[in-house]
């Protein structure tokens, strides 16, 4: 189990360990709301119709959405909200970062990585930071415990 080790984690704590809470309220009462995620980034119809690989007249956030435009939404909105763990759930933290120019991702930042249909590659980085950031926290938490 490559992936697991490299986690540090066994392979059944790592594989669900993909989804974070929701932090920024992107699901309310368990139902998806797509124009939250949309508005976080500021994107507009020709962002979302390049991320979702769908025309530009097709997007939409009502339940006629195209389903690539909900399924890439949700991926994003997962990726903000293992952002916001990382930063203990504080939004402010989040969405700056999200603009900021990130030396790691190459001077770009991580809104124009998703913008530009990078967030694949910027899942790979935020869920391997993810692990490290939830590793480090058992670690803490453990130690705490054994010196009690």
């Amino acid at each position: 189990m490559a992936i697991a080790n490299s986690f540090s984690e066994s392979p059944k704590a790592s594989i669900f360990e993909t989804v974070g809470d929701d932090h920024m309220s992107f699901w309310e009462r368990r139902h998806f709301r797509p124009q939250k995620v949309v508005n976080f980034f500021g994107f507009e119809k020709k962002d979302i119709s390049r991320i979702a690989s769908v025309s530009d007249k097709s997007v939409r956030y009502d339940e006629k959405m195209p389903e690539a435009v909900g399924e890439r939404l949700e991926e994003i909105a997962n990726i903000v909200n293992l952002v916001a763990e990382i930063f203990d759930g504080d939004t402010t933290k989040t969405a700056l970062w999200f603009k900021t120019q990130n030396p790691i991702l190459g001077d770009v930042s991580p809104r124009d990585m998703i913008r530009l249909g990078r967030y694949a590659r910027l899942r790979k980085y935020v869920f391997e930071a993810a692990m490290t950031n939830r590793s480090a926290q058992k670690s803490s938490k453990a130690n705490k415990h054994s010196k009690s």
